[in-house]
């Protein structure tokens, strides 16, 4: 790519959009063709755009491939890891731009789009360029762009008309700033405000790197307090091992120990479960499942991984006696922890139970409403559930872990089963003889 060394453009976008926008558009022909530009672009411009001519974008596409469906839509949201924490999110920008030409977008770490939010004229435009939800907006799909080169630098970024590659982006200006996860310092996703050219301001982009910040702290917060409900759980059966344990969320944050030296995170193994695994710095160790994460337990010996001896296996006793309430109680070699499901999670507990060798999301769907096709609503929830259950509750299909043991308590009337439920598998249940 030619570049001068000619000094950056003196007039900033804020101060005249409309002979910036000239001068941008007078340095992208020049570069585009190879020949000498009036100006250099901005390092973070020119290195994208290096990027992505490295990759062969084309500067004339009209935009991203086709958007997923909306099954896939759904499971992307869901896996983005942002669900939580998105009313705040957009709330923080819906009253900033309410009435603007401006359009609100969450995207995941790949710059897939999310959500969006706008006007309908502009949601319209936006809709003419492919920006829509479900659509890829990383670099290497349309060039230089705020959602694809804020994902590359991992840093707000505004990028203003002649800015992004593909040409038919120059009427617009989009800024960008990622959200990184506190707990892994990944990035999650990313808030974009896009617009008009000519609705370039030069506040834009420090507000959307505060709404990410407070995003992150929001993180942080849930964070916090997933640890504190872990710990609840977790103090009573460390107080009674009478051996070092640690207990650990999902990504390794010690929400409590036992005669262990104090350390803030371990480095769990991919795909861990219950049973015995090797965990760095503290050997082979004893895992059980806990709610919301794992009690680890340093074993005093790594003799009985290769004799293949196997801890006690774990318990799940799922206990639909009393009508009012369903208790689920884990038992295991340090001890055990009770659960009180939601209606909801207690049904599809129950018939996880019943059907041992486990249901796919249709089969679930159409225990749960008599509709197969209500899949996506059942992968939510099993989303939600796993979190609680993490190593106990499988996939592919939905299953309670073969490795543990179930014992289903029922009521003495067996029309009393979950009385409050209308799903069809659990109503022909309770007629069974």
């Amino acid at each position: 790519m030619t570049r001068t060394s000619e000094p950056e453009p003196a007039v900033a976008a804020g101060e005249d959009p409309r002979r910036y926008a000239q001068l941008l558009t007078r340095v992208y022909d020049a570069t585009m063709s190879g020949t000498r530009a009036p100006a250099r672009p901005r390092d973070v411009i020119g290195d994208s755009w290096q990027r992505v001519m490295d990759l062969g974008v084309d500067p004339e596409n009209d935009g991203p491939a086709a958007a997923v469906d909306a099954s896939a839509l759904e499971q992307m949201r869901r896996e983005s890891g942002l669900v939580d924490i998105l009313p705040d999110l957009t709330g923080s920008l819906r009253s900033v731009l309410q009435d603007s030409d401006n359009l609100l977008v969450v995207a995941d770490r790949l710059g897939r789009v999310l959500w969006r939010s706008g006007s309908p004229a502009v949601l319209d435009r936006a809709d003419r360029l492919g920006f829509v939800d479900g659509a890829d907006w990383s670099e290497d799909s349309v060039g230089t762009n705020a959602i694809g080169t804020a994902l590359v630098s991992r840093s707000a970024v505004q990028i203003f008309s002649a800015e992004h590659f593909v040409r038919s982006h120059h009427a617009w200006t989009c800024a960008s700033s990622p959200i990184k996860d506190p707990r892994t310092g990944r990035v999650l996703g990313l808030v974009d405000v896009s617009g008009p050219a000519a609705s370039v301001h030069p506040t834009t982009l420090a507000l959307i790197d505060a709404v990410s910040r407070l995003a992150e702290s929001q993180l942080r917060e849930q964070h916090r307090l997933t640890l504190d409900s872990l710990r609840s759980v977790a103090a009573p059966m460390l107080a009674g091992t009478g051996r070092p344990a640690l207990a650990v969320d999902n990504h390794g944050w010690v929400a409590a120990l036992a005669a262990v030296p104090i350390c803030n995170r371990v480095a769990l193994p991919d795909d861990l479960t219950a049973g015995r695994a090797w965990v760095p710095t503290l050997g082979v160790c004893d895992i059980e499942p806990l709610p919301g994460g794992w009690m680890v337990r340093p074993s005093s010996s790594g003799e009985d991984v290769i004799t293949g001896t196997d801890a006690t296996p774990t318990t799940v006793r799922i206990d639909v006696s009393d009508p009012r309430q369903t208790v689920v109680e884990v038992r295991g070699e340090l001890g055990r922890w009770s659960y009180r499901p939601s209606p909801r999670h207690a049904e599809i507990l129950f018939l996880l139970a019943v059907h041992r060798g486990g249901r796919t999301a249709a089969e679930l769907a159409t225990d749960l409403f008599g509709d197969h096709g209500r899949s996506i609503t059942v992968r939510a929830e099993m989303s939600r559930l796993r979190k609680t259950f993490a190593g106990l509750v499988s996939t592919q299909p939905y299953r309670v872990d073969d490795s543990a043991a179930i014992e289903l308590t029922l009521p003495d009337d067996r029309s009393r089963i979950l009385p409050f439920s209308e799903a069809p598998a659990v109503r022909a249940f309770r007629v069974q003889p």
